[in-house]
C-alpha cells in the first residue's frame, strides 16, 4: 500500500512539472524563428572574445527597437542612408546587405510580437557582427580606363579574380555554415590605414614588416620606407588595429575599405620562422618555446640546453608543432593563415603572394591610387646578411624528417595549401 502511494505521488509530481514546463515555453521563439536567422538556444553567455562594452550593452537594452543587421545572399543591393553609397564593385551580385531599420517611429503603432522577438534577438546575438561568408560590397577596385589596354595590368587583374575564386570555392566546400559571426578576435590581426582606406591582415614571414612600413608612409607617418626601423614597425604602435574600433567602426571598414593579405608557401614560411626564431639569439622564443621543446623532445638534454632553450633542432620543432598536447601554445609565426586572417569570414579583395611580391604589391598600390614614387621595399628586414629562405633551403630542412612527419606537416597546413592554390611540396605526399 505504501509503495502504491509513493508511486502515485511521483506520477502526480512529474505531471505537474511537465505542465509548468510547457506553460513556460516561448512559442514565438521555438516555432516562429524568422527565416534566414539561426538562433542558438543553448547560447547563454557570449564567448570572451565576443563580449561587447558595457556602454554598448546598456544602449542595446535601453533601445530594443534599434537597428537589426540581417545579412543574406541576394541579387540586389539595399543600403541604409547611413552607409556610404559611393562604392566600387566588380561583382555586386555576390551578396547583399539588408538593413531592417527600426519600426518604431512617430505616429506608428508598435507591434508587441515583433518587439518581443527583437528583444530576444538582441539577447542572443547582441555582441557579434553579422556578415555573410564572402560578402564584400567593396570588392577589388576596377581598372582605370587608361589601364585596360595594359596587358600586364589586365593579367594581374585576372590573377586576382582567379585567386579569389579558388578561395571562395574552398570556403564553400569546407565551411558548411555560410552565415558566420565576426568578432573583434577575428579582426585582431588586421591593420587599418584610413587615408587610402586599406585593411591589411598581417601574416608573419610574408613581408609583413615592409607592408607595415608602406602603410605608415601612406598614412603620412613617414616620408620613406627606408627611414623606418624594425622596432618602430613592430613596437611603435603607430598603426591602428581593426579590433580597436567599436562595432560600428569595424563594420563600416569591413564593408567600405579595400581588404588585402599576402601569403606564402606554408612549408617555406615555416622554415623561415624557424630560422629566424631558433637559429639566432632571441630572448623570448628561446626561454619560452626552446626550453619547453628541448625538455620534452630531446633525450639526455644537457643542463645548459635546458637552462637556455637555445639550439632547438628542426626535427624537435616539428615534433612540438604536430603534438596535440604540445607543451607551449601556438604562435602566429607558424599558425595557419586560415586562422590568422579568417578568409572564409572576411572576403579579402586582394590576395598577394610572397613569391610574386614585387609585382603583386606594386599592382595593389597602383589600384588604390598610392603615390607613384611609393614602391614596395626590396630589402630584407632582419638578418640581412643571411640568404632568404628559398624552396631549395626548405627542402633541405624537410629532408631531415621522416616521410610520416612530412605528411603530417602537410596535413597540418592542408587548408592553406588548398585555399591559396599551392602545389604539394614533395612528390610522396598524398
Amino acid at each position: 500500500m505504501r509503495l502504491t502511494c509513493m508511486f502515485s505521488f511521483i506520477l502526480l509530481f512529474g505531471a505537474a512539472g511537465l505542465v509548468v514546463f510547457i506553460h513556460l515555453q516561448d512559442p514565438e521563439i521555438v516555432h516562429q524563428q524568422t527565416p534566414g536567422i539561426k538562433y542558438n538556444m543553448g547560447f547563454q553567455q557570449p564567448k570572451k572574445d565576443c563580449v561587447s562594452s558595457n556602454k554598448q550593452d546598456r544602449r542595446l537594452r535601453k533601445n530594443t527597437a534599434d537597428r537589426v543587421v540581417t545579412v543574406k545572399q541576394s541579387d540586389s543591393l539595399h543600403l541604409s542612408e547611413n552607409v556610404p553609397t559611393k562604392l566600387q564593385s566588380t561583382d555586386r551580385r555576390q551578396s547583399s546587405i539588408t538593413f531592417a531599420m527600426k519600426d518604431q517611429q512617430k505616429g506608428e503603432e508598435i507591434n508587441p510580437i515583433r518587439l518581443h522577438k527583437r528583444r530576444r534577438r538582441f539577447i542572443i546575438k547582441k555582441s557579434p557582427i553579422l556578415i555573410s561568408m564572402n560578402s564584400s560590397i567593396f570588392n577589388l577596385p576596377t581598372l582605370k580606363s587608361e589601364d585596360r589596354n595594359n596587358n600586364e595590368w589586365k593579367n594581374l587583374y585576372q590573377i586576382q579574380r582567379e585567386r579569389k575564386r579558388i578561395m571562395r570555392e574552398t570556403c564553400s566546400k569546407y565551411k558548411s555554415n555560410n552565415r558566420r559571426i565576426i568578432t573583434p578576435y577575428h579582426v585582431s590581426r588586421i591593420f587599418v590605414e584610413d587615408k587610402y582606406r586599406v585593411l591589411y591582415c598581417e601574416v608573419p614571414k610574408a613581408g609583413c614588416s615592409n607592408w607595415k612600413r608602406v602603410l605608415m608612409v601612406l598614412n603620412g607617418l613617414a616620408s620613406s620606407t627606408k627611414d623606418i626601423q624594425h622596432n618602430t614597425v613592430h613596437y611603435g604602435n603607430y598603426l591602428k588595429r581593426l579590433d580597436g574600433f567599436d562595432h560600428k567602426g569595424i563594420y563600416h571598414r569591413l564593408n567600405t575599405y579595400t581588404k588585402m593579405l599576402f601569403i606564402r608557401e606554408p612549408f617555406e614560411k615555416l622554415v623561415s620562422a624557424f630560422r629566424d626564431k631558433f637559429e639566432h639569439p632571441n630572448n623570448y622564443y628561446h626561454p619560452v618555446f626552446g626550453k619547453a621543446i628541448i625538455s620534452r623532445y630531446r633525450v639526455n638534454a644537457t643542463k645548459e640546453a635546458l637552462k637556455t632553450g637555445s639550439g632547438v633542432k628542426f626535427k624537435e620543432f616539428i615534433q612540438y608543432l604536430l603534438d596535440v598536447h604540445r607543451p607551449v601554445g601556438m604562435d602566429i609565426h607558424w599558425d595557419h593563415v586560415n586562422r590568422l586572417c579568417s578568409p572564409c569570414l572576411i572576403d579579402y579583395d586582394f590576395v598577394g603572394k610572397f613569391e610574386s611580391m614585387e609585382e603583386d604589391a606594386n599592382f595593389f598600390l597602383h589600384l588604390i591610387g598610392a603615390p607613384q614614387n611609393l614602391t614596395f621595399p626590396k630589402f630584407k628586414d632582419r638578418h640581412s646578411n643571411e640568404e632568404r629562405t628559398t624552396t631549395k633551403i626548405t627542402q633541405q630542412y624537410f629532408a631531415e624528417l621522416s616521410p610520416s612527419q612530412r605528411q603530417r606537416s602537410y596535413d597540418f597546413y592542408y587548408m592553406d595549401y588548398l585555399m591559396f592554390n599551392y602545389s604539394k611540396p614533395f612528390e610522396d605526399l598524398y
